[in-house]
């Protein structure tokens, strides 16, 4: 059916401002116009209300885990939870996704391919949920972030695959892409949550990482990088790797590299912080803990130099992290203005700027073309962020799954 959107303020991330009094004109999966609202309705169309609403476009998530839920269970689902069961809880993940206004996700990293079910679940209109793009798993070394540190006669099926040589790095980004992968992950750096790794320490060589880029550049695809230590990072953008996921410890070296190169960085401010805030509630590890410390302090300078500077910003929460849960990731928003980007620049990394890196001139904007992806929320943003965490209204490709 042909729907018509009265729309009190329109977000127009094309143009970052804010629209009055626009009528939405949605036909089957897409929108077909957009104009000033006028006295008389058009014919033959379903109207929807939103004339006291902030009307977006829908909302996109460069980083989740939708195989993780924020609690300890995720810390034991390696050992005990079967694939399919993982696979349900994902598409579960992403209808809470979807129903906080997240019409398109990220995944950057599950067990047992379940990103890549779940993606074509949701495709297939067996689950209601946010559009996928999935990696399904990453390319790390062995003994570093996202290994198991488990004694040598237990195996899992955990997402990380350890390569440790640049054919061994194209055979494994040619082996995700064969089964699925809209992208290739590496993990070039430590991280908060593995035992035994250091937290800036770089592990993937630059000849590893520029493996990867090459096999991503000749199948089409883009690339992630897991990157928090200073020396990883840069590795990572020299090598032309897409986005660099969290990328927390940064020099002015770095952030030039980003400019240079083009190199988007999605930030999962809400990830260390959680951890943060919820770890002794939690009962988290004192050395998980002090990672995220150690990773947030620096963060709040490489922003600020970043936004200075003319960097690349998405939108990403690595929700699923611990306390860091599906469908309560719109506080990333807040965060982000508590860390000097203005509202304005932060939904904007969340629609224009996603839409862009991921190369979808389909999603990011309400404008004749696009995807009917179309949310609400009942104030202004960019007067009150913390409104971001209330979404009211979603569409997706022209069908409203909350209202």
């Amino acid at each position: 059916m042909k729907k018509a959107l009265k729309c009190g303020k329109l977000f127009d991330a094309q143009a970052e401002s804010v629209l009055e009094n626009r009528l939405v004109l949605v036909d089957g999966k897409d929108i077909v116009d957009v104009l000033p609202c006028p006295e008389q309705l058009p014919e033959g169309y379903e109207v929807i209300d939103l004339s006291d609403r902030f009307v977006m476009p829908g909302l996109i998530d460069a980083h989740v885990h939708l195989g993780s839920g924020g609690t300890n269970a995720d810390l034991t689902n390696n050992l005990y939870a079967l694939i399919g069961d993982l696979a349900f809880f994902a598409a579960k993940n992403a209808k809470a996704n979807l129903e906080a206004g997240f019409t398109t996700v990220r995944d950057c990293g599950g067990n047992g391919f379940i990103n890549i079910s779940a993606r074509k679940a949701v495709a297939s209109g067996q689950f209601p949920g946010s559009r996928i793009y999935a990696c399904a798993g990453s390319i790390t070394s062995t003994g570093g972030h996202g290994d198991t540190h488990y004694n040598p006669y237990l195996h899992s099926t955990l997402s990380s695959q350890p390569c440790d040589s640049p054919d061994e790095c194209r055979k494994m980004s040619r082996y995700y892409i064969k089964h699925g992968a809209d992208f290739i992950k590496v993990l070039a750096t430590g991280g908060v949550m593995s035992r035994g790794t250091t937290l800036g320490a770089q592990q993937l060589t630059f000849e590893e990482l520029s493996a990867v880029v090459e096999i991503a550049n000749m199948y089409g695809v883009h690339t992630a990088a897991h990157a928090h230590g200073t020396e990883g990072i840069k590795a990572a953008a020299r090598a032309g790797i897409t986005t660099i996921e969290h990328g927390m410890i940064l020099d002015d070296e770095a952030i030039d590299i980003f400019c240079e190169k083009g190199t988007y960085q999605v930030p999962t401010i809400i990830a260390a912080e959680r951890i943060i805030t919820c770890g002794p509630e939690m009962g988290l590890a004192d050395w998980m803990m002090d990672k995220a410390k150690q990773a947030l302090d620096r963060h709040h300078w490489g922003l600020q130099e970043g936004l200075k500077r003319g960097v690349k910003y998405c939108f990403g929460t690595d929700a699923g992290t611990p306390s860091n849960f599906h469908g309560k990731q719109g506080y990333e928003f807040e965060l982000m203005v508590q860390c000097g980007f203005t509202p304005m620049q932060a939904l904007v990394a969340a629609t224009k700027t996603n839409a862009g890196m991921l190369k979808n001139d389909k999603l990011g904007a309400v404008a004749a073309g696009k995807f009917a992806d179309i949310v609400a929320f009942e104030a202004n943003p960019l007067e009150d962020i913390t409104t971001m965490k209330n979404c009211v209204f979603v569409m997706k490709e022209g069908e409203v799954y909350k209202s």
